[in-house]
């Protein structure tokens, strides 16, 4: 064969080889490509499989009472007490308000005021509530509620058991400053603040008085005007719930983002529970940023139930909690849950705290009062409030459009809600 074939030969068997090598090669390439692309998948799938039972994990802490306190305080039942409750007399406290008066209101049943919560355990008690201690602890400080109307009823109650120990109506006062309610007790210089801050960033919401309920929006990047008002705060207690829950089942909300001013405003509409996390997310960044760990704590309340549909407990939905006088009676290992008590929300908003602030050395410590509160369908104001417009025969007669089983008569359940907080604050 000519040396010239030869060459040819051998340069087509080079190219035949290597046109089948690149074929082994790019064949190679697939199936890594392939493998790594089932690991990414396979090591997504376990993530979140991972996340969700963290999530579910954290979901039954808080449903158990929160495993941070060697006797749980958020476990227990109500017993009738009617010698040591109630704490303070809701008639003779001039802070209250009259959303939540009831008995000046018209309710003749008090056995509401006259129930103690008792946690399970043998010596596992709650501490006895003392309104000196209390501002004893607050003297030179000041305390704030940040959040809606059912953590200004916790205001209100904390403020009441308090004033019942400054018996000098010189030495105690109210001032109203917009979104800003506060109390003081000038003798302690002690200072308990109400902030209405019902979405924790700042949204359509942030008018005390002129707000519409089932139509919510937040600044998904906007908190600073709200944080200017704690920043300086001794204590935080937020509470962000009731806003979260759906008025109906397709009910949504909107995320702004930008601003008008700057020409870059973008509306988001999205799921109740996606709006929650970007506010808590932006909340927890502000507070791992601009919280003093060493002079401020922090609390953050669980969510409070309503008892709105009768059937949970075997009553008529139509007379929602109205003319209920007692507690729905405990079971061992529970059994009984609020419908719209969302446990999930407490879940996120605990597992942010934690991967957020406590490595940096801040601690968020839960107010579990969800359980003991959900037994409470006799603890509500119904139709026994101040009306803006007086309700007719007939309006009193249709409790199911007109009875409030969200919020609480004082005095009530949140009194032991702030047993816990004083417990914390005097005692932990």
């Amino acid at each position: 064969m000519a040396p010239e074939e030869r060459m040819k030969q051998t340069e087509g068997s080079h190219k035949v080889v290597t046109a089948a090598g690149g074929k082994m090669a790019v064949g190679v390439r697939s199936i890594v490509t392939s493998l790594v692309a089932f690991f990414i998948l396979a090591s997504s799938v376990v993530f979140l499989l991972l996340d969700r039972e963290a999530g579910l994990q954290e979901e039954q802490a808080i449903r158990a009472g929160g495993g941070d306190e060697e006797c749980s305080w958020s476990r227990g039942r109500w017993v009738y007490d009617n010698v040591s409750r109630p704490l303070y007399d809701g008639l003779k406290c001039a802070f209250i308000f009259p959303e939540v008066a009831c008995d000046k209101y018209g309710r003749k049943d008090v056995m509401y005021q006259h129930w103690r919560w008792q946690p399970h355990g043998h010596g596992c008690d709650l501490p006895r509530f003392d309104g000196i201690k209390l501002l004893e602890e607050l003297r030179n400080k000041r305390l704030v509620f940040v959040g809606d109307s059912v953590n200004r009823n916790q205001w209100v109650s904390l403020v009441c058991m308090v004033e019942a120990s400054i018996p000098d109506d010189r030495l105690k006062m109210r001032i109203f400053n917009g979104s800003l309610i506060s109390f003081k007790a000038l003798e302690y210089n002690a200072t308990i603040d109400f902030y209405w801050s019902p979405l924790l960033v700042e949204s359509n919401s942030d008018n005390p008085i002129i707000h519409r309920v089932e139509y919510r929006i937040i600044r998904a990047d906007r908190i600073e005007k709200h944080a200017s008002v704690w920043r300086d705060a001794d204590v935080i207690v937020f509470n962000s719930y009731l806003w979260w829950r759906k008025q109906k089942d397709d009910m949504r909300m909107k995320v702004m983002y930008g601003s008008f001013e700057d020409g870059d405003a973008k509306l988001d509409e999205m799921e109740m529970a996606d709006g929650f996390e970007i506010a808590i997310k932006k909340l927890t960044e502000w507070l791992a940023e601009n919280i003093d760990k060493n002079k401020t704590r922090i609390f953050f309340a669980g969510s409070s139930p309503t008892h709105s549909w009768a059937s949970n407990w075997g009553g008529q939905d139509k007379n929602k909690c109205l003319n209920e006088t007692e507690p729905i009676s405990y079971r061992p290992g529970g059994g009984y849950k609020a419908a719209t008590t969302d446990y999930s929300l407490m879940a996120m908003a605990r597992s942010y705290f934690r991967r957020t602030l406590e490595p940096r050395g801040i601690r968020v410590q839960i107010l579990n009062i969800t359980e003991l509160s959900d037994y409470r369908k006799d603890g509500h104001p119904t139709v026994f409030r101040r009306q803006f417009v007086p309700l007719t025969k007939e309006q009193i007669a249709d409790p199911a459009s007109y009875a409030d089983c969200t919020h609480w008569c004082l005095p009530g359940v949140p009194d032991v809600w702030n047993e816990f907080l004083y417990g914390y604050l005097v005692h932990v």
